[in-house]
């Protein structure tokens, strides 16, 4: 330090006797700002103005990461088993604050948490297959979530907007209750519904309704349900992020699923969009047709009744039927 201290001031004292800072800087090999900031350091405090000072910062930014934070991070990775993404939007629904993907990841590699398994990924060259315009297809189903508890869920296939309900039984009576709720809570017209062959699906009753509302009814082959893959996907999704969460006997299950559903479709992103159900929708409401246009290219005559059993549904020729 006294070396530092003794070449400093024969800087400044070179300076002193020539009045000349360029010639000073060549001759030491330094730059003109640090002689300036010598000299005025030795005017101000003499000697102890040519000593090193700390560089630590006045103040300093508080933490971005507190330790309930972490441990919030943690308890989602290894109780519920979410990535990233997920536990970004568990965060700001469940604790009302938002962090960085960056910054989960920094919390997760410190406490040395194993990363998940490996999901089975789209095959290279292979491409998700959706629909262009809201409402075109909607995909929908129904599970079993406890004992006289059935969640029925209708997703749309393009902008992934969603509509769930309960009911105490999966029949025909609570389908039609259920499509109804569906065209008053979906924000453009359904020009197809897409489901199993379920007996709550096929129910006449069901099918007749949907000639009623100009809506196509489109089931799939039997044990298909890759062909329902976004409503079975979805299901899963409520199941791990909303249901682990709740009690099933609560008296105000019913309130809370609908404010899960309002999230879904409001703030949370969708991981194969990046963006949420109604921005998408947002984003081709231009597109979409109107309720008229769609009830004027709705062709009844190429309707009909379908069955469950699908060989004898495919083999019945076209017939219109008149409600």
């Amino acid at each position: 330090m006294e070396q530092k201290i003794k070449m400093r001031l024969r800087w400044v004292e070179m300076y002193q006797q020539t009045q000349n800072a360029g010639l000073v800087c060549r001759r030491c090999g330094i730059s003109r700002p640090t002689l300036r900031k010598w000299i005025r350091r030795y005017e101000q405090l003499g000697l102890e103005g040519l000593k090193d000072q700390s560089r630590r910062p006045k103040s300093s930014a508080p933490k971005k990461v507190l330790e309930q934070q972490k441990a919030w991070i943690l308890e989602l990775r290894e109780k519920r088993k979410l990535g990233a993404r997920r536990i970004q939007s568990e965060l700001l629904r469940l604790h009302g604050f938002s962090l960085s993907l960056a910054t989960i990841h920094k919390v997760l590699t410190a406490a040395n948490v194993k990363p998940l398994k490996a999901t089975r990924r789209l095959k290279k060259g292979k491409r998700r297959y959706q629909k262009d315009i809201p409402g075109e297809r909607v995909q929908m189903d129904v599970c079993k979530i406890g004992p006289k508890l059935y969640q029925y869920t209708a997703i749309d296939d393009c902008t992934r907007f969603k509509v769930i309900r309960l009911y105490p039984n999966k029949t025909a009576a609570s389908t039609v209750a259920f499509i109804d709720q569906v065209i008053a809570q979906m924000p453009f017209p359904i020009q197809r519904f897409q489901t199993d062959r379920g007996e709550e699906f096929m129910a006449h009753k069901v099918q007749r309704r949907l000639m009623e509302l100009g809506i196509k009814f489109r089931p799939n082959k039997p044990r298909s349900p890759h062909l329902n893959g976004k409503v079975e996907r979805t299901q899963r999704t409520d199941l791990e992020e909303f249901y682990c969460l709740v009690d099933l006997k609560s008296t105000d299950l019913s309130k809370q699923l609908q404010e899960w559903q309002d999230y879904y479709n409001h703030q949370r992103k969708h991981g194969s969009l990046n963006q949420t159900p109604w921005l998408k929708w947002q984003l081709l409401q231009a597109k979409t047709p109107t309720q008229e246009q769609v009830r004027a290219s709705y062709d009844l005559s190429s309707e009909r009744i379908r069955h469950r059993d699908y060989r004898t549904d495919i083999g019945k020729p076209r017939k219109v039927i008149c409600l």
